[in-house]
């Protein structure tokens, strides 16, 4: 029976030949993730259910991420409980200030997870990991839970749209705006429980950046979960980082698809996403004249460091414009590092914007970046619903981190190329 490369790995996990789309598992877990706000949840869910043991000390990653450092009462109490958790466990991949970052950038950048695993996590971008050639999909702290004493899940198994990429990437476009295309395009539930399987020939022309970035946002466009295959800008990411057995797999060549959609990335432009839904996209020229209070410039959907020196490019000798907040938070520790060595913190914060400790924070109103009645942001975080940033009535605005960079320096939101241009 002819596999999705999705459906390939579940079967290897669930120790079965084949698998059919809509077929019930049981799936080894290769890693479980939880947060400082989904991990409490599951901890109490997991001691209620009387187990005395986790499956492993090394398969469970904890990290303290959305409200670190803690904001309040109630996340150092969170976090508390999850430390202790961890200390109790032994638990080796446990992520607080010392080691700090963004879940969905440090579990790759430390080798945790890669090509071949089956993944959950107690969030719903855990599907980033798919840019890997993984399976890796969001699950309720529950599920993390079980998963966590017994080191499995069970999954209905997703039928999938190919995804066919295909050109050349033009300047100022990013994977941000490849899945803002892709969501504008099929919609928020286009691809609900359904596998986005990308392929084609212009996948070489995306980063791994790029692709961590689209597999992050399939979540948005309601996908179980985003893959890419596995192929030498994945083996050199890789390699002398992940921290098990590489393991390949790919969909057969006759392989069932509900769908398929292609996108030419030469024809793209740098894309928008309007409030309050990832679908509701415009291309940079039909934004027309939007004022904004607010730029933030980080999350697990852009704050790698491409996405840093994107931002630099544009920020570089520039200001900040009067009365407007720029955010700009490295996605992990060693990226604040690594812009601290290139000089792109310097630059930041000449230009007026204030650097932040890797954190969640603003992205999903946490704290950070609140944003006030009436007030509008331009985010290159994943998500613009109602309310999702601050004040009901606040309106958040998706963009790459170049158009991001160009808007905070106009007050308005910009084509990075007319700043540049010094139009």
């Amino acid at each position: 029976m002819a596999m999705t490369m999705t459906q390939k790995i579940l079967a290897a996990h669930a120790g079965l030949s084949e698998v059919r789309a809509g077929q019930l598992i049981s799936a080894k877990l290769d890693m479980v993730l939880a947060n400082d706000i989904t991990a409490p949840v599951a901890i109490n869910e997991f001691e209620k259910s009387g187990a005395n043991n986790v499956f492993s000390t090394t398969a469970i990653s904890l990290v303290m991420d959305h409200f670190v450092p803690n904001k309040d009462i109630k996340a150092a109490q969170q976090c508390s409980q999850v430390r202790r958790f961890a200390d109790k466990y032994d638990i080796v991949n446990y992520f607080d200030t010392d080691k700090m970052g963004i879940e969905h950038a440090l579990l790759p950048e430390q080798g945790l997870v890669g090509a071949g695993d089956c993944i959950i996590g107690a969030d719903s971008h855990t599907c980033t990991y798919g840019a890997l050639g993984a399976f890796a999909t969001g699950v309720g702290s529950t599920d993390m839970a079980a998963a966590m004493a017994t080191g499995t899940a069970w999954f209905k198994v997703p039928s999938a749209i190919k995804v066919v990429i295909k050109g050349k990437k033009p300047r100022f476009v990013g994977g941000k705006d490849v899945i803002l295309h892709l969501i504008g395009s099929i919609g928020v539930d286009g691809a609900l429980y359904k596998s986005l399987e990308f392929c084609g020939e212009g996948i070489s022309e995306l980063s791994m950046d790029d692709r961590l970035c689209i597999a992050n946002m399939a979540i948005e466009a309601g996908a179980k979960n985003g893959i890419f295959p596995v192929d030498d800008t994945t083996l050199a990411y890789l390699e002398g980082r992940f921290q098990r057995e590489i393991k390949v797999y790919s969909a057969d060549d006759d392989a069932v698809y509900d769908s398929i959609v292609e996108i030419d990335l030469t024809t793209l432009k740098p894309t928008v996403a309007f409030p309050h839904l990832p679908e509701n996209t415009r291309t940079i020229d039909n934004v027309g004249e939007v004022k904004i209070d607010q730029v933030v410039i980080g999350s697990c959907t852009n704050g790698r460091m491409e996405d840093m020196r994107a931002a630099a490019e544009i920020l570089k000798g520039k200001k900040v414009a009067k009365n407007l907040r720029c955010i700009i938070i490295p996605a992990t520790r060693q990226i604040y590092l690594d812009c601290l060595k290139e000089g792109l913190l310097e630059i930041f914060i000449n230009a007026g914007a204030v650097v932040s400790t890797p954190t969640c924070g603003p992205c999903l109103g946490g704290y950070m970046g609140i944003l006030a009645e009436n007030e509008r942001a331009v985010s290159t975080t994943n998500r613009n619903f109602v309310g999702r940033m601050g004040h009901p009535t606040s309106e958040v605005y998706l963009s790459n981190p170049y158009v991001a960079a160009a808007s905070a320096v106009t007050g308005y939101i910009t084509d990075p190329l007319s700043v540049v241009k010094g139009e």
